[in-house]
């Protein structure tokens, strides 16, 4: 089927926000595993499969309306150089990421995509529990103090 080029082009686009959700991530998870902090190494990785599954479902919608999905190309990755620093870069990307989802289901609607539109409000549910767990997370940082929350994340 030959989809509608404009919306072909914005799942495109979100296509790079996903794969460079997923490189951010397992960065982060590695290097909260190197410090030891093996429950935000798993929960963090999590993040990065969930963002790997979405990543799979656009070039699956893509390549379904006749377009070819471009796997090469990354947006700016951030990698913090500390849990809160890292929770705020990826904090910013989810709120971008359910801004750029929201325009997208706006143009499936416009261009009258059901299967897209039901897809793409799949994916942005998730990126809005992803953002609402960053923020509880900066939230108990906050609250805690950083050693404090993060010594609750040693063990899984």
């Amino acid at each position: 089927m030959q989809g509608n080029p404009e919306l072909v082009k914005k799942l495109d686009e979100l296509l790079a926000d996903e794969l460079t959700a997923v490189m951010q991530y397992m960065v982060h998870s590695e290097m909260c595993d190197d410090w030891g902090y093996e429950r935000l190494h798993k929960l963090v990785e999590r993040r990065a499969i969930e963002e790997m599954k979405h990543a799979e479902s656009l070039i699956g919608r893509i390549i379904s309306l006749g377009g070819t999905p471009t796997v090469s190309k990354l947006n700016a990755i951030h990698i913090g150089p500390d849990v809160p620093q890292q929770f705020q870069f990826d904090r910013s990307a989810e709120l971008e990421a359910v801004k750029l989802y929201n325009e997208a289901i706006h143009l499936a609607d416009k261009v009258a995509d059901a299967v897209t539109r039901q897809l793409l409000e799949s994916i942005v549910k998730d990126e809005d529990a992803h953002m609402d767990w960053l923020e509880e997370q900066l939230d108990q940082i906050q609250q805690m103090g950083v050693a404090v929350y993060l010594s609750t994340h040693i063990r899984e």
